[in-house]
């Protein structure tokens, strides 16, 4: 494959060449006048210590741009946490197993309309306008590093190895208990954006009968050691990329036998979201009515999303790849060589077993969230019960605002629910693919991050009011037009 480039960051010329481009974003950035001097007020929090203005859950390519967009308003008094290492935060150095990403390379998004801080920009000034032609796609692994490069070249205040454990409603403030490596902490906020990825949108989709098997039955989002199962058989439930790329790691760790099971009885052929990311729909989504928004997004969550034709490659190059078409799991047995994977047309025996089928979007599971569930308003609720039931998926997507704010179900039931901001896949019914996906992804953090201001503006208004009162910073001084203040001006 063209352009793997997955060691062009570590030569001496690669080094210079991104210590360049980092200056050139900071005079870039400082000719934006980056960062604005900050204007939030001070809010003390009921412990007596002082609130931040946002709390960011997550620092993966969601959180970290949101984060940055947010400084590029001035909005300074935030923390941005995540649970994993540096490195490790979102997919792609952990469990993500694709070769490149499926976006195409010219796509833009962490950037936030800085060229130099661009893709593109990142790859040539290790590998220049040449290399940059000759890229075929993103190389996963390049794209965790140009997020990194984002994240330290802009500022963006990222605390690793500290978790979200619970929030809660704290008088118009959200109160959150985290643990980092300080201890455990508790922390205020005005605003709390949960950016949490695929798995903060609810958690992980097993089916009921995929229990035990511990060390032979995994989630496609677990570490794997394939190399464990080397000259062994390998089953994989899925027809989504990330179901090929699991089947291809294992193939490429040695397995004798790798075999895809798919419920349906072929791959999708059109990736109909595709045609969803241009600017007209991205833009324009969230102003649609229900209905329309309903039919856009249950259509294209209707018809699937192929895996990639490279991903595709990358298994059927193997002779001891097989798929089962029509073919779903309806259960799993434990033996004492390993596992039996159960169909309606047969039994299995494996020594491994993945299920790849993705994430539920349910934010009432979200153990973090136990005080505000009950609460929370969702498509279910906003569409026919027929509709509902065609679409259960669909129908646990929480229904928010225009800032993507939560909304109460019951209107009062709990006002302070509003102060937390979705960020993650959860928004898609609401705005489209704004927080997950490449394309729409600048375009999200940017829409956040002016409804957090807004929003932060609108509730210190009438404190902001007598500053502007008390304001002085006199222009015409000392033109003879200058009357110092308390003076009268001359007649006539």
């Amino acid at each position: 494959m063209q352009g793997t480039g997955m060691d062009i960051h570590q030569d001496a010329a690669a080094v210079k060449g991104l210590t360049a481009l980092a200056s050139e974003v900071r005079r870039d950035l400082a000719r934006l006048n980056h960062p604005p001097a900050p204007w939030t007020l001070p809010v003390i929090g009921p412990d007596g210590r002082p609130a931040l203005d946002v709390l960011v859950v997550g620092a993966g390519m969601c959180g970290q741009t949101a984060a940055f967009a947010l400084l590029r308003e001035g909005v300074a008094n935030i923390r941005v946490i995540d649970q994993a290492p540096r490195g490790a935060e979102g997919p792609w150095g952990t469990f993500a197993r694709m070769e490149t990403l499926r976006s195409p390379k010219h796509l833009t998004g962490p950037d936030l309309g800085i060229p130099s801080l661009t893709f593109r920009a990142w790859w040539e000034a290790q590998s220049g306008e040449e290399g940059w032609r000759t890229l075929y796609k993103i190389p996963r692994l390049d794209w965790l590093r140009y997020l990194l490069f984002v994240r330290d070249t802009v500022g963006v205040p990222v605390e690793n190895d500290t978790r979200l454990v619970r929030l809660w409603p704290a008088d118009g403030l959200i109160g959150a208990a985290i643990e980092g490596p300080g201890g455990p902490e508790t922390v205020h906020a005005r605003k709390v954006v949960l950016a949490c990825g695929r798995d903060g949108s609810g958690g992980r989709r097993m089916p009921a009968f995929a229990r035990g098997g511990e060390g032979r039955l995994f989630h496609s989002s677990d570490p794997i050691d394939f190399s464990r199962f080397r000259g062994g058989r390998v089953a994989v439930l899925g027809a989504s990329a990330s179901a090929i790329d699991n089947a291809a790691t294992a193939l490429e760790a040695g397995a004798a036998e790798v075999t895809l099971f798919v419920r349906r009885s072929q791959f999708p052929q059109v990736n109909k979201s595709k045609w969803a990311a241009f600017p007209g729909f991205l833009r324009g989504y969230a102003a649609l009515d229900d209905a329309r928004r309903w039919a856009f997004t249950t259509f294209m969550m209707g018809e699937g999303t192929p895996p990639p034709h490279e991903s595709v490659l990358r298994c059927t190059r193997h002779p001891n790849f097989a798929v089962r078409f029509g073919e779903g799991w309806s259960g799993i047995a434990e033996t004492p060589d390993g596992l039996v994977v159960e169909t309606a047309q047969g039994r299995y025996p494996v020594d491994a077993a993945v299920v790849a089928v993705g994430f539920d979007i349910d934010l009432t599971r979200r153990p973090e969230l136990e005080a505000f569930r009950d609460a929370v308003l969702t498509w279910g609720e906003r569409v026919p019960a027929a509709e509902a039931e065609a679409h259960p998926d669909a129908a646990r997507f929480p229904y928010l605002g225009d800032g993507m704010q939560m909304l109460e179900r019951v209107p009062g039931q709990l006002p302070d629910l509003g102060l937390l901001h979705v960020f993650n896949w959860g928004v898609t019914l609401s705005h489209g693919a704004l927080a997950g996906d490449i394309p729409g992804l600048g375009i999200g953090a940017t829409r956040l991050a002016q409804a957090l201001v807004r929003d932060l503006f609108v509730a210190q208004a009438d404190a902001h009011f007598p500053r502007m009162v008390a304001h002085e910073d006199a222009e015409l001084e000392p033109t003879p037009f200058f009357v110092p203040r308390g003076e009268r001006p001359p007649s006539g």
